[in-house]
């Protein structure tokens, strides 16, 4: 594309390229703006500025499409394996039969995590949050596996990546069991990638573990439908700390706490406390979607649309059915999701929220799985980021081989000038 722009600045006319992506996106390319105009530009939480050009995710959140390397959500979550999902978007490419199989067992060959991170987690006392104690667990890594990776060997690179493609699941577990008070398991290598994931989690050490396929088709979609979401906030953090260099453990770590906020990660768990909120009250759905209506009423109606979707987001139309299966299936009997799908109804009909787009989001529908699975609410964030692990590596991996400069952003300085200093004995 050789189109360009122009801007008009102190009588001077400078001309900036356009640059144009496979889906048709347009950006201006800006990196010598201040080098010729001395300017730079003001955009508070980068809403309108392109980070980087990437070939992970598309995301067209007028349209309502998510896309993973060019193939569409719908289509992955309806017909893949996460495992299969996960090396899409890491590699690239759909593995073949004989590439799924060699990165299953490569996994299981390095899912052993070295005892002495038992002793890190003990140290954390058990109310603490889960993604606190996984954030250094996963930053602890590092420390158990020393080894720089050579970002020009792709062996380096495939052994990394099957390292934490392997034992973050682990640390994800331990936290879980941490909560509920259960010994610390380990991973089976009998059993596939989601199967593992639900035993290592769910097993007693009083019974013999018995799969689900409920559950594990559940989790499956959870966890496809959270694998990336192109530049939101936990995955610009993990490409801006690993543009230090940093390692891929260390970035993955920063990630999980950039995820962690409740505008982020933590927004499942904020639908399920005003879910809570709403049961200690009554259960009257009806008052509250009415006070969600009223400008001056502070209550705020949690899981219902989304900050880059403006229509459906089509996370949500799958998840809505798994969510349905598993209510149905489960045979759960709870007020806490009675109340959900009272909200939900009465969201999808009032015209307020229909007009204005506040659909239900994927959140809404994550919370009330995993609480029908019997995951505590604190845990939600931690699934959360086990779903989200492959799109972190993938985007650190672009990040590093097309070797991206480090993170650098300008600001508008806005603070006092020209103080004169004052001896303290003199203030």
């Amino acid at each position: 594309m050789d189109k360009k722009v122009q801007l008009i600045y102190d009588n001077n006319t400078y001309e900036f390229p356009l640059v144009e992506g496979t889906e048709k996106e347009t950006g201006i390319d800006i990196k010598t703006l201040r080098a010729q105009t001395g300017l730079v530009t003001l955009d508070p939480g980068f809403k309108n500025s392109g980070s980087c050009q990437s070939e992970v995710t598309f995301l067209n959140g007028e349209k309502g499409e998510l896309k993973y390397r060019g193939y569409s959500i719908e289509d992955l979550a309806d017909g893949a394996d996460f495992l299969e999902v996960a090396y899409l978007l890491i590699f690239g490419e759909l593995p073949t039969q004989a590439q799924l199989e060699k990165f299953q067992s490569d996994i299981h060959k390095e899912s052993l995590v070295d005892e002495d991170l038992k002793l890190i987690l003990k140290s954390f006392p058990r109310s603490a949050h889960p993604m606190g104690a996984l954030a250094s667990l996963t930053s602890a890594l590092t420390a158990f596996n020393p080894e720089s990776v050579d970002i020009d060997s792709d062996q380096d690179m495939y052994e990394a990546i099957v390292t934490i493609m392997a034992k973050f699941p682990v640390l994800c577990a331990w936290t879980h069991r941490k909560v509920k008070g259960l010994p610390l398991n380990y991973s089976n290598s009998s059993l596939g990638y989601v199967d593992n994931i639900a035993q290592m989690m769910f097993r007693r050490p009083t019974e013999n573990y018995v799969s689900n396929d409920i559950v594990n088709r559940a989790l499956n979609k959870l966890l496809i439908l959270h694998a990336d979401h192109e530049q939101n906030c936990s995955t610009s953090t993990v490409r801006i700390v690993g543009s230090s260099h940093a390692g891929l453990f260390a970035s993955i770590s920063a990630g999980i706490s950039a995820l962690w906020g409740p505008l982020h990660g933590g927004a499942n768990q904020a639908v399920l406390e005003m879910l809570e909120a709403i049961n200690k009250d009554g259960g009257d759905t009806k008052k509250f979607m009415a006070k969600a209506k009223d400008k001056n009423d502070p209550f705020r109606l949690m899981g219902f649309g989304h900050r880059v979707y403006k229509n459906f987001d089509p996370r949500a139309r799958i998840i809505k059915k798994s969510a349905d299966e598993v209510l149905n299936e489960l045979g759960i009997n709870d007020p806490i999701l009675d109340i959900a799908k009272g909200l939900e109804q009465e969201a999808l009909n009032d015209p307020y929220f229909v007009d204005r787009k506040l659909y239900p989001n994927v959140d809404f529908y994550s919370g009330i799985i995993y609480r029908a699975l019997g995951i505590p609410t604190e845990m939600f964030t931690v699934m959360f980021a086990l779903g989200r692990l492959p799109g972190w590596i993938a985007q650190w991996r672009e990040m590093r081989k097309n070797n991206e400069p480090i993170g650098r952003p300008r600001q508008i300085y806005t603070g006092q000038v020209d103080k004169v200093f004052t001896d303290i004995s003199k203030r």
